[in-house]
């Protein structure tokens, strides 16, 4: 019985003995996965620092143009208020030429006799320049003719009549 004892402990230290180099093999190709895995993650990590920077330059660059947009913006709506108030005037200089206009027909409708008389005082001063007229021409010429084609009364020009 000691020698099964014997070869008992013989067989349990050589399965001992295939267990562990079982175990260093793998330990072994577990280091190298690990090497593997240490080389990759140092490659994501710069990687990360290169994306983190360009993101950072990035943020900053959507920063500037979100300010410039602001200013533009700002500058945009001073131009929009300046096209109202023009628009704003030019409606009231619309108004105020439509309350001119009204008021200068009802002047002339109010005034129509007088707006006629003075349309026949017109005719009538401007027949007589041209007599003058032509009777100075006459008389430089050495002739003298009164022409009495038109006679105005003092009836006429009371009534605005002519």
């Amino acid at each position: 019985m000691e020698i099964i004892l014997y070869l008992s402990v013989a067989l349990i230290a050589i399965a001992f003995f295939i267990l562990v180099i079982s175990l260093i093999k793998t330990l072994k190709a577990m280091k190298g996965t690990l090497e593997s895995v240490s080389h990759t993650l140092d490659g994501l990590e710069k990687q990360l620092q290169g994306v983190t920077g360009e993101t950072t330059i990035l943020l900053h660059k959507t920063n500037a143009l979100a300010e410039d947009f602001q200013g533009k913006a700002e500058k945009l709506e001073t131009v929009v208020t300046a096209v109202q108030d023009v628009g704003n005037t030019v409606q009231e200089l619309n108004n105020t030429l439509k309350r001119v206009t009204s008021s200068v027909a009802t002047s002339i409708e109010k005034n129509q006799d007088k707006v006629g008389q003075v349309v026949q005082w017109t005719a009538i001063v401007k027949e007589i320049r041209d007599k003058w007229f032509r009777e100075k021409n006459h008389s430089t010429k050495g002739r003298k003719n009164v022409n009495t084609d038109t006679t105005v009364t003092s009836h006429q020009l009371e009534t605005g009549r002519g």
